[in-house]
């Protein structure tokens, strides 16, 4: 039994390299990853303490209490792995010489995660998006359910987990629903024949827009004529909503109110028509 303690003994101190004369062994790797563990628990232990003790108590927006908790973390970390190499005897100012040169070697093969990077942070001080909002990037419609160091996540209406590479907010054109003011307009555009009752037509619609229950009172629906059509005047039913999650089912709403709504008053929803005339040439005209 002895002579075991003794053979492990003399595995984990034997020494597998050296930096700037700091023997680096296998019990010191073993304690330094140790370290960074208890680290990485303690932040998330701290992290979930102030967000349901201390910020959950305080009106503070979504996006903010995300962006405190992310940094925490990371000053966290950084400070774990300090004292990791601090703790089982490597100065990191022996360790700065070596990270140079592997920073000019590997420096170009990590551009992309050093943009994503510095573009994560960029999101969680100026806050271009935060957690909740409704974006669209290129025909891509989610929910930011997630900011992480490298990249962030969106949940598409289908779903499904969208992982987006941070740069993407940052160097490419973002449609945020959700920035500054959740209200938002929507536009739902119809034809009417021509025999219509023009008054009738714009009252109605009004009145389908008053009755939903999820469009805003304040400001006030409009019913804007657009232009005069082949075979219908085309007008624009313009409605404002508090959230702009649910303007896909509203719309749906407002589209089937106005089909039973029209039925009932009857006017007209005219199909694209175009009447051809065919000109008869006499016989005779043929001879010639």
């Amino acid at each position: 039994m002895e002579g075991i303690f003794q053979k492990l003994d003399t595995l984990f101190t034997f020494t597998l390299f050296s930096i700037n004369q700091t023997p680096v062994t296998l019990a010191s790797i073993l304690l330094f990853f140790a370290m960074i563990i208890f680290f990485y628990a303690a932040s998330k232990f701290f992290n979930r303490f102030l967000l349901k003790r201390i910020l959950g108590n305080f009106n503070i927006e979504t996006g903010v209490q995300f962006a405190v908790i992310r940094v925490t973390h990371y000053l966290l970390m950084i400070t774990g792995v300090v004292i990791a190499f601090q703790f089982i005897g490597i100065d990191l100012s022996g360790l700065a010489f070596i990270f140079g040169l592997l920073s000019v070697g590997i420096g170009f093969g990590l551009q992309n995660i050093t943009s994503n990077f510095v573009a994560g942070l960029i999101l969680l001080f100026e806050r271009p998006i935060q957690i909740g909002d409704r974006v669209m990037i290129g025909d891509l419609e989610g929910d930011v359910t997630d900011i992480n160091m490298r990249s962030t996540t969106i949940r598409t209406l289908n779903n499904v987990s969208i992982i987006v590479p941070n740069s993407e907010f940052i160097s490419n054109k973002v449609v945020n629903w959700s920035h500054g003011d959740t209200r938002v307009r929507i536009e739902v555009k119809v034809g009417v024949a021509y025999s219509s009752d023009l008054d009738l037509v714009l009252r109605t619609l009004k009145e389908i827009a008053a009755e939903h229950p999820g469009v805003l009172k304040h400001p006030e629906p409009e019913v804007i004529f657009e232009s005069f059509g082949d075979s219908a005047w085309n007008l624009n039913l313009r409605v404002w909503l508090p959230d702009p999650h649910q303007h896909h089912r509203i719309r749906s709403e407002l589209n089937c109110a106005i089909v039973r709504k029209f039925r009932e008053r009857k006017i007209e929803i005219p199909f694209p028509q175009q009447d051809v005339y065919i000109k008869e040439t006499p016989a005779k005209e043929y001879r010639r």
